[in-house]
């Protein structure tokens, strides 16, 4: 099934679920989700795109797509997946990850599609009975997912800059994206 046919892609079991969807990303819904009468501690990381050249006190786009990539201005990211494949990749490692940390539960989501700059690309929420587990578990989550998760961004520069595919890897070399090619 490709992107485009539908929305949202999930799988989930007990205190465990992973998403992929097309839709803007609710750093609540995700933290609601993970909650537990059994957990002290929940940990959410939002990776969001961001405008580092914009000043700290600027409050207007607050955090994380970058809009630069290697001085060129980046305009928003596109991903991609094969979400059966992705899907199967993030239940794998959240379950590695629970089981590692004895996490109480846990819930990631991809967001498929334009992100444009300052919108969450990716959200990952831990709960556990005691923070540090939540911290480790979290932090481990994310690098895996970056790591080995089937999905691909192609960065949208301005100007006749184009774009470059990238597997969804912090600083990985891509491939660019030449519109003059028949």
């Amino acid at each position: 099934m490709s992107d485009n046919m539908a929305s949202t892609h999930r799988l989930e079991e007990e205190y465990t679920s992973v998403t992929l969807t097309h839709d803007v990303l609710n750093p609540l819904s995700m933290m609601t989700e993970v909650k537990s009468p059994k957990a002290g501690a929940i940990v959410l990381f939002a990776g969001r795109l961001f405008n580092h050249l914009q000043s700290r006190h600027d409050l207007r786009l607050p955090g994380t797509t970058r809009d630069s990539f290697d001085g060129k201005p980046v305009t928003h990211l596109v991903y991609t997946s094969y979400p059966p494949r992705a899907l199967q990749t993030m239940l794998s490692i959240a379950r590695s990850v629970k089981e590692k940390h004895s996490l109480t539960a846990i819930s990631m989501v991809h967001r498929l599609g334009v992100v444009p700059i300052g919108e969450e690309s990716i959200l990952i929420a831990v709960s556990a009975p005691h923070r540090q587990a939540a911290w480790k578990g979290g932090e481990e989550a994310l690098e895996e997912c970056k790591e080995k998760v089937e999905v691909w961004k192609l960065e949208e520069f301005g100007g006749n800059e184009g774009g470059v595919w990238r597997a969804n890897r912090d600083g990985a070399t891509g491939v660019r994206v030449d519109d003059r090619i028949p």
